[in-house]
């Protein structure tokens, strides 16, 4: 039978704060496998409009705008990049709400929702796999949105530039200046997701709608001094027209699709909050379809505005603000972004590893803790070697892709076809031999199994067409773009196909004596 999340009258909770949202912890639950942010919760409160501002702040970062704007480095139309921006989120769209209804309906978040499928210990693995590439693009926006405070920084006090040549005062690639910049990001964000899930919820609600005011602004004043008739929507060099441009749109969908395939596969973080699993699906086409149209037209056009005004195309919306000349309205936009930015930091590689850490060892590791670690491992990586100019920018995306999609599809599998929507709520919260979800020693070997075969499929082609190789195998350079679809598919396909032969293996199997 399917279960729901318990009601506040059962069972018992742990004493203290409660900054995930109160869980419920019945007798019986294993210390191993619990705490109070990773148990059920007991109640659901999140709106639809919770949850589309929840992807307004996902789609109004910093990183989002270069995203879509690299974009056009592949020759296409503005038109063009308009269709693969929409039709790729349309695609997240139908993906969000599949993965959004397991957690919604349990009140559990994403690590616990995999021990359907890995095993009540092998969830482990995709909770620590997701945890580690969420430090990535955490470490990223971080990056991203610092570059916009290091600009400000320089419009208010130009006596700082020599802080900001990396060549002159730089370590490990980023200037001194740059460094300031990026340790104050880190802290703000830590400031903020240490007051817990509540606190975030109100930031979040207040960080999407207030980069739209910006860009209509941007947008506004931009046109303004063109002149509508001097802004042409192709922009760049269009290198492919008629069915030639096909295969390239379809590209950029899957670009599109990967890199919002971290949020995506982890939306049962947040799903469980929503009151409905109704709800959520209103939230998401508000804040998915109907809010990303309305985005990707503003940013076609603001970028194409940019041509006639300064001379040059600007898809950055940081640098586009920085060129303006008056200073109250560069240090309201880029002030503006800087918030956005830690507004979907915290939500999307934030919460996810904190949640994803803190399920390791549960009785250790608390949500703080869990999340602490992600914002450390952000600086080990130095970030900004992952996100500076467009090919670098699709290699880091393909690459994240392809260790996602097995993840994505195994689960899904598992919970639509494998188990047909029926969860055991508290066995998977259990350490007993004669549990749902123990399988082998609390580990499933279908799973494991199609991670390693999905992952490995998928970054084939990845490492093919990447220096110092750069082969083109029978097209599969090609192929490096659809990294998340090709994990997807592998690890759906792979996982079913074994969960059916272990099924059946197990139907015919004699009894015992």
């Amino acid at each position: 039978m399917t279960q729901t999340a318990p009601s506040s009258s059962e069972g018992e909770t742990v004493p203290g704060a409660h900054l995930a949202g109160a869980g419920l912890i019945k007798p019986g639950y294993h210390p191993r496998l619990t705490n109070d942010d990773l148990a059920p919760l007991k109640t659901q409160s999140w709106s639809s409009y919770n949850i589309f501002a929840f992807w307004m702040s996902d789609v109004h970062s910093v990183g989002g705008y270069v995203t879509a704007g690299s974009l056009f480095a592949l020759g296409l139309t503005s038109w063009q990049v308009l269709v693969a921006l929409v039709v790729g989120i349309a695609i997240v769209n139908v993906f969000a709400n599949l993965v959004a209804k397991p957690s919604q309906v349990t009140g559990v978040p994403y690590p616990v929702m995999c021990r359907s499928a890995f095993g009540v210990l092998g969830a482990n693995v995709p909770a620590v796999i997701r945890g580690l590439i969420a430090v990535a693009w955490y470490g990223i926006q971080t990056y991203l949105a610092s570059h916009a405070l290091v600009i400000l920084g320089l419009k208010i006090w130009p006596g700082l530039a020599p802080w900001a040549d990396v060549h002159e005062h730089g370590f490990l690639g980023l200037s001194a200046l740059g460094w300031a910049g990026f340790m104050t990001m880190w802290v703000l964000q830590a400031l903020v997701f240490w007051r817990g899930m509540e606190s975030i919820r109100k930031f979040i609600d207040f960080c999407g709608p207030a980069v739209y005011v910006v860009m209509l602004m941007l947008a506004i004043y931009l046109i303004s001094e063109a002149g509508w008739s001097n802004i042409s929507l192709n922009l760049g060099e269009v290198n492919y027209t008629g069915w030639s441009a096909v295969p390239v749109v379809l590209g950029a969908i899957a670009l599109v699709v990967s890199y919002f395939s971290g949020p995506m596969l982890n939306f049962g973080d947040f799903s469980r909050y929503g009151k409905t699993f109704a709800a959520v699906k209103r939230g998401n086409f508000l804040g998915l379809p109907v809010n990303f149209l309305f985005f990707s037209i503003l940013t076609v056009v603001t970028a194409s505005a940019t041509l006639p005004v300064y001379g040059r195309l600007i898809t950055d919306p940081v640098e586009t603000v920085a060129q303006m000349d008056n200073l109250f309205a560069v240090v309201l936009g880029l002030l503006t972004f800087i918030v956005a930015t830690i507004g979907i930091n915290i939500v999307a590689n934030f919460v996810s590893p904190a949640f994803d850490f803190s399920h390791v060892s549960p009785q250790r590791i608390s949500w703080r803790t869990g999340g602490m670690i992600a914002a450390v491992g952000s600086v080990l990586i130095t970030p900004w070697n992952l996100y500076n100019n467009p090919e670098v920018i699709h290699y880091t995306l393909e690459t994240l892709g392809a260790f996602i999609g097995p993840l994505f599809g195994i689960l899904i599998a598992d919970y639509y076809l494998v188990r047909r929507q029926r969860i055991i709520l508290d066995d998977m919260f259990t350490m007993s031999h004669d549990g749902t979800y123990w399988y082998k020693k609390g580990y499933n070997p279908a799973a494991i199994i199609s991670t390693v075969v999905g992952a490995i499929v998928a970054m084939v082609p990845v490492i093919l067409k990447a220096q110092p190789f750069g082969l083109d195998v029978w097209g599969m350079a090609g192929a490096a773009q659809y990294s998340w679809f090709l994990g997807m598919g592998i690890g759906f396909l792979c996982y079913f196909a074994l969960s059916t032969g272990a099924r059946r293996a197990h139907r015919t199997a004699p009894a015992e004596a």
